[in-house]
């Protein structure tokens, strides 16, 4: 069974640290782009989210949001399960979309990633 909370690294370095899970399944935490590590502007962001309860199912399913703080205007939203791989390595297999301000309704179509 997966564990959420704890810290976690992707594939592209950035760092996402996830508080206890709640018994109602939410949570918050704290994400720090890859950019931030290499010494960039970019600070410490803060995330929410929730999950459905581990009970249900070995591999529970999350969403979570992460604010951009200080250095951006946008938003970004991550879905995803949570798997035990081999030699019982926990996984995180996730989805995300980016949205940022953009100022006209003109502009909108480009204004997610």
């Amino acid at each position: 069974q997966c564990e959420l909370s704890g810290l976690w690294r992707n594939d592209q370095e950035s760092l996402m640290e996830i508080s206890a899970v709640r018994a109602d399944g939410s949570f918050q935490g704290e994400y720090l782009t890859r950019v931030s590590l290499a010494g960039g502007c970019i600070r410490v962001s803060p995330l929410k989210g929730a999950q459905h309860d581990p009970g249900e199912a070995a591999w529970p399913t999350f969403g979570f949001t992460v604010r951009w703080e200080r250095f951006s205007n946008a938003t970004a939203i991550f879905v995803g399960q949570c798997f035990v791989g081999p030699g019982g390595k926990e996984l995180l297999a996730t989805t995300w979309l980016l949205r940022e301000a953009v100022g006209s309704l003109e502009d909108d179509w480009r204004a997610t990633r």
